[in-house]
């Protein structure tokens, strides 16, 4: 079995309410699964999972303080050629349980784009949803639960849509158990949805796919 990547207790500890010391400093740890790369910014303090080397990374002076989400450095951090994701809100829940109240979508929904994203960069990814929108569930960052959902008409749906659907995706995921979703703060509706329904921002963050060609034969860096 493999071990998880270490930056999950950090998640799951910010789903409790513990966080790392807001003493400004940034935890450099080993890269992703499947390519990726990440800094996280919690209150005070960063975190970056990364395959370049920890002493180089910090030579970066990026800090707990906003720098480590910076683009100059989420650009080093990808290389010149490597995808940079958006920066998101970092959002936490708790699953409610019960008789789910959305039906598995299975592949008939494989060619939605909120789909092709989620399995783009995540892992067992489930469809859920009805003629209001679609959820996804996930394995994502870190392997943490994540759940996204999308409406099919979001300007046209009446109003309260959003939320109804979101609180049916919560019953997909077992009573009590942590899902995490990433939400743009730009897309203000959804943030909105997401907090009137008992989400709770704990920090944000950005993915990173890198292009690093001239650093594949260094040896991989260690945790600091």
């Amino acid at each position: 079995m493999t071990a998880p990547h270490p930056l999950l207790a950090h998640f799951d500890r910010a789903a409790d309410g513990r966080f790392p010391p807001s003493d400004g400093g940034v935890t450099v740890l080993p890269a992703l699964p499947g390519g990726l790369e990440c800094s996280v910014a919690f209150t005070g303090h960063a975190v970056v999972a990364t395959a370049l080397p920890a002493d180089e990374v910090l030579a970066r002076k990026p800090d707990g303080f906003g720098a480590s989400l910076a683009p100059d450095f989420l650009r080093y951090l990808a290389g010149p050629a490597g995808w940079i994701g958006c920066t998101d809100a970092t959002l936490v829940a708790r699953g409610t349980g019960g008789p789910a109240r959305l039906p598995s979508l299975g592949a008939s929904a494989d060619d939605h784009p909120r789909v092709r994203h989620a399995r783009d960069v995540r892992t067992d990814v489930r469809v859920h949803g009805d003629e209001r929108g679609l959820v996804t569930l996930a394995s994502g960052l870190a392997g943490r639960l994540e759940l996204s959902i999308e409406l099919h008409s979001p300007d046209g749906a009446a109003p309260g849509t959003g939320r109804r659907l979101l609180v049916d995706a919560l019953t997909l995921v077992p009573a009590g158990s942590a899902v995490f979703a990433a939400v743009s703060p730009g897309n203000a509706r959804s943030l909105r949805t997401f907090l009137s329904c008992g989400f709770t921002p704990i920090g944000s963050e950005t993915i990173l796919r890198p292009d690093h060609p001239e650093r594949e034969d260094r040896p991989a860096p260690r945790a600091l």
